[in-house]
């Protein structure tokens, strides 16, 4: 149709030089090879040679040349149009390709950022599957994989049908991928050793893209594995690290109590009489560290069975002045003569077991006792904060240390006071960090060197659904 005008415009009513006719065709030849493609531009190339002898070379209307050097000017109009029909159809296929190839990088690169995503190997082998779907834009995806013979399905399961023993013959005997109609089958192996088999169906990818994916999928698996095995190794040592510093640490907080009850009980039995006093001395002695390794026995079986969670609580609405309250009771005779000051608004009950969140709250204040001076107040206040209500237990003793405020929760650490003596058995924070946690709440503290410390725990508000 375009031949046909552009050589009607030229005959009938243009009337310019062969030169032009002849450039005017040649670019029709080369838009139409960009455009469709080279069959189409050799045949109007044919029929633009036959136009252009018959109408616009001498003599017109016939199709002899008279003039030799029309002869060469007619070959030349051909071999141009052919041959720049055919770099045309060439630059085409070359950005066509390109496209592709570009689409293949984009399907690679958003398959890895989704393998990478992950954080364990169970996660990673789930979203293979999905992720795949996902970036290949395919119909459905199966993964198979030899070790257990597990198989991981995306899209409809009816596209790819085979079953157990097809997957597992076709996994040990694929030698590299290939493409059965619009199904794609990709071999996963480590090294030579194969590993199982990835099933896309409706999609069309390059041989080179779907040996990069079979890699990609391998590679994320083993890296997967690999961390998991490095995590585990690293959990096993500061397992047995910190199983080895409980243990040091549990034998020197029973040592410390036996040995004075022993020296006690050695000393009543010297065949010298001691006086009346000296023996309730050591009496006294022998009650108090018995009464301390009783309570460290106590809190090491409470605190293990806060670990494996056997420890039964009755979660209730329960209100923060009634909490408040029985602590402060629990700890009459440390806070006698001492002032507390209490700053609770008006509150909403919070979800607790009576019995575990009061021994918290008691905990925080027996350390404000203990860790400041007696001339200094305590203060006990609670706030709404959301859906959650957070009770402070604030003293202006001595502080903690920054690079010790993370390790003062850990068992049997004890924070370091310059020219104190505390008694306790550094169980304390551990336990009650357990049972705040178990209430779905936090315990922190804020502290400052030669300020004081600030305890905090949040407990959820009754009613809010937070506890089970």
């Amino acid at each position: 149709m375009m031949l046909s005008g552009i050589v009607a415009v030229y005959h009938l009513w243009l009337h310019v030089s062969q030169t032009t006719v002849a450039l005017t065709l040649l670019m029709l030849v080369l838009f139409l090879a960009a455009k469709w493609g080279l069959r189409y531009a050799v045949a109007t190339s044919i029929a633009a040679t036959v136009c252009y002898n018959f109408y616009f070379l001498p003599p017109i209307g016939t199709f002899t040349i008279s003039d030799p050097q029309n002869w060469l000017g007619l070959f030349a109009f051909l071999t141009v149009s052919v041959v720049g029909s055919r770099l045309s159809e060439r630059a085409r296929e070359e950005a066509e390709e390109a496209r592709v190839r570009q689409r293949e990088l984009e399907v690679l690169y958003g398959l890895s950022r989704e393998l990478l995503q992950t954080e364990n190997v169970a996660s990673l082998l789930n979203a293979i599957s999905p992720a795949v779907m996902l970036v290949t834009r395919a119909d459905a995806v199966v993964l198979y994989l030899l070790d257990g013979s597990r198989r991981y399905m995306a899209g409809d399961s009816s596209a790819i049908q085979m079953d157990d023993v097809g997957l597992r013959q076709l996994s040990q005997t694929l030698p590299a991928p290939d493409m059965v109609g619009a199904q794609a089958r990709v071999p996963l192996r480590v090294g030579v050793r194969p590993r199982g088999l990835l099933l896309m169906s409706g999609v069309s990818l390059s041989m080179e893209t779907l040996e990069a994916m079979g890699g990609l999928i391998s590679v994320s698996i083993d890296r997967e594995q690999a961390l998991e095995d490095v995590s585990r190794g690293e959990a096993a040592k500061e397992s047995e690290r910190l199983r080895s510093l409980m243990i040091d640490s549990i034998t020197h907080e029973l040592r410390t109590p036996l040995t004075a009850i022993k020296a006690a009980a050695s000393t009543l039995l010297l065949p010298k009489a001691l006086e009346p006093e000296e023996q309730r001395e050591l009496l006294t002695v022998i009650d108090e560290e018995s009464d301390r390794l009783n309570r460290l026995v106590s809190e090491a079986v409470e605190m293990a069975q806060l670990d494996t969670q056997e420890v039964h609580m009755t979660f209730a609405p329960m209100s923060v002045e009634e909490m408040v309250r029985q602590a402060m009771e629990n700890c009459s005779s440390l806070l006698e003569g001492r002032e507390v000051k209490v700053s609770l608004p008006k509150l909403p009950p919070v979800m607790a077991d009576r019995e575990f969140i009061t021994k918290v709250l008691t905990n925080l204040i027996e350390n404000a006792t203990k860790y400041s001076d007696a001339g200094t107040p305590i203060f006990l206040s609670a706030e709404r904060k959301g859906e959650m209500v957070n009770v402070s237990v604030a003293d202006r003793g001595m502080g903690i240390d920054l690079s010790e405020q993370s390790l003062i929760f850990e068992r049997f650490y004890r924070a370091s006071v310059p020219g104190q003596q505390t008694s306790g058995t550094g169980m304390g924070l551990a336990i009650s960090r357990a049972i705040i946690e178990a209430h779905r709440g936090t315990l922190s503290v804020t502290s400052q060197l030669g300020e004081g410390s600030v305890f905090s725990f949040t407990l959820p508000v009754a009613g809010d659904g937070l506890m089970s």
